[in-house]
């Protein structure tokens, strides 16, 4: 039997299979991909500076039409929200070297941004999913000497 391979998995907020793990104090989006515990991702979410950032990037949001996209910057990586339709949006991210685009509805995708509220605090379980990404970010190779 061959390994399950899905390109495009898709999350709603009433899943019958618990797929966000959490919301990390950076505001990464820790998500078991299809719901399988065994391979949980951190996707960058919305990060602003001020609330009047927080309000337009969610109006950017809200406005996008199909076809159109949006680019969430961060200090060391970005991640894209593609309008695939009414009511249907793709984070494009990467799972074992593949892209994948994970699939959204509105709504919640709409709640994993409103993390971004300046005022907003992650559980205090959810502080050890940001040790976890820090944790693998230092057994990254930074340079090599030739």
């Amino acid at each position: 039997m061959e390994a399950l391979f899905c390109l495009s998995p898709r999350y709603r907020l009433d899943d019958e299979f618990p797929w966000l793990e959490g919301i990390d104090p950076s505001r990464h989006y820790w998500i078991a991909v299809n719901g399988d515990k065994n391979l949980t991702i951190a996707i960058p979410g919305l990060v602003v500076d001020a609330i009047s950032d927080f309000k337009q990037a969610i109006r950017q949001f809200r406005s996008l039409e199909p076809g159109e996209e949006m680019t969430l910057v961060r200090m060391a990586n970005s991640c894209k929200i593609h309008c695939v339709s009414l009511n249907c949006y793709a984070v494009e991210t990467e799972v074992n070297n593949a892209p994948v685009w994970h699939l959204f509805d509105q709504e919640t995708l709409d709640s994993l941004l409103m993390t971004a509220h300046p005022d907003w605090v992650c559980a205090p379980t959810d502080v050890e999913l940001g040790r976890r990404l820090l944790m693998r970010s230092l057994h990254l190779a930074v340079a090599t000497k030739s």
